[in-house]
């Protein structure tokens, strides 16, 4: 098969098979009706989505080091219906300690796997438009919320919360395994037509870094903090939006919940948008836009009285954190090569995986501490950004001074 002819088609199919896997991020739909349904206390159930964002660094790593050796597609298959099958035994669990083995550990693993497989083969198949290619596979991942909430709702209200976990569940398994068939992994040295590859030693990304050597090497942890960064004030904002909208802004849960898909559909352009941008302008300047947009729109957020205010800052907020999950994948596989992007970027993903530890819990103490008002966890978050601001100048400093090295070998 010409993968020249189609990697258009891969990329696609990588992005839907992304929106069923981004239906993890539904899970607060399904939360309070299961409460109702084992009779426990909402932290008991959300104790399933903790548990299944907790792991994600090691099936993500899983799924990369498939990618590497060629197995994309193998890797779909096996984290598609593990997903699926998650999701199916998620509607047949009868205590929340069953949800926390089918929801937040198999399910978990299985959208690992896809995700960091989608990611990896998709980046390799666009060396010339690595932005552009990662934030239309990630916008996948992170619109499936917009998708599959109010499908899910619908289901809940006729069905209920289990049947509709079930269904849900067989459904993934079609969709993902059919498109799985469309996928093909890059050739290694993949050049689309009329592209010609920077000289090796030109560029850092022509080194291939193991990832054992990279976590060696400085340049990873500022990339990794700069990850976490970015991706905080989107963490914060993602578990509270609705809460803030309410508490806050003096709306309804019903106009709170348009807004939440308001912020879910900026994040999901953001992902394309900056990806594209980044191609243009280079990473550094997309990452310095991104930190100072972030620190205007949490002060933004933070003064504003208005819902106007509200939902500018939000829309802005979701724009950047969806940036963040777009350009770093294009970082990670230019710095340290190819090769063994896919292992090297769930190592790396362990930035977002702190954010999304971090970001709830900050925004959620700080909220408790002042009556419920998240206006001072604003101002942390705006403080954190223009740390991210400043540490992308120490970023490019030490990446010029990177030396040119030869090329790390595969150890048996």
């Amino acid at each position: 098969m010409n993968i020249q002819l189609n990697r258009w088609r891969i990329l696609i199919a990588s992005a839907i098979i992304n929106i069923c896997v981004g239906a993890i991020y539904a899970f607060s739909i399904f939360a309070l009706p299961l409460t109702k349904v084992f009779d426990v206390t909402m932290p008991d159930i959300m104790m399933a989505f903790t548990i299944n964002a907790a792991i994600s660094p090691i099936p993500m790593i899983l799924g990369g080091k498939l990618v590497d050796k060629g197995g994309a597609r193998k890797a779909i298959f096996i984290g598609g219906a593990m997903f699926g099958i998650g999701f199916i035994l998620s509607g047949l669990a009868t205590a929340p300690w069953m949800l926390y083995i089918t929801y937040g550990v198999i399910t978990g693993i299985g959208q690992g796997i896809v995700y960091s497989s989608t990611i990896g083969n998709s980046v390799k198949l666009f060396p010339d438009k690595r932005g552009l290619a990662a934030g239309i596979v990630t916008a996948g991942y992170g619109g499936g919320t917009i998708v599959i909430a109010p499908i899910a709702n619908a289901l809940i209200s006729g069905q209920g919360v289990q049947p509709a976990l079930i269904m849900l569940g067989a459904v993934f398994l079609v969709i993902i395994l059919s498109l799985g068939l469309l996928v093909r992994p890059a050739l290694a040295g993949y050049a689309p037509e009329g592209w010609t590859p920077p000289a090796a030693g030109a560029a850092k990304g022509g080194v291939n870094v193991q990832w054992h050597e990279m976590i060696k090497k400085p340049l990873f942890y500022v990339i990794a903090c700069l990850f976490l960064i970015g991706a905080l004030s989107g963490m914060m904002v993602t578990a509270n939006a609705s809460v803030i909208g309410q508490k806050m802004f003096g709306l309804s849960a019903a106009a709170a919940a348009l807004y939440v898909s308001l912020y879910s559909l900026s994040n999901c352009i953001g992902r394309v948008f900056w990806g594209a941008v980044s191609d243009k302008i280079g990473r550094v300047k997309c990452l310095l836009m991104i930190y100072l947009v972030i620190a205007a729109m949490m002060l933004t957020i933070a003064l504003s009285t208005s819902i106007a205010g509200f939902a500018v800052a939000i829309a802005g907020i979701g724009l950047c954190f969806g940036g963040t999950m777009g350009i770093f994948p294009s970082i990670v596989g230019e710095k340290f090569g190819m090769k063994y992007y896919g292992v090297n970027y769930g190592v790396t993903f362990i930035g977002y995986s702190g954010a999304a530890f971090f970001g709830p819990r900050i925004a959620g103490k700080v909220a408790a501490a002042n009556d419920g008002m998240f206006t001072n966890a604003f101002y942390i978050a705006l403080v954190i950004s223009l740390v991210g601001f400043a540490l992308t100048f120490v970023y490019k400093a030490m990446d010029k001074q990177q030396p040119p090295q030869p090329e790390v070998t595969q150890a048996a």
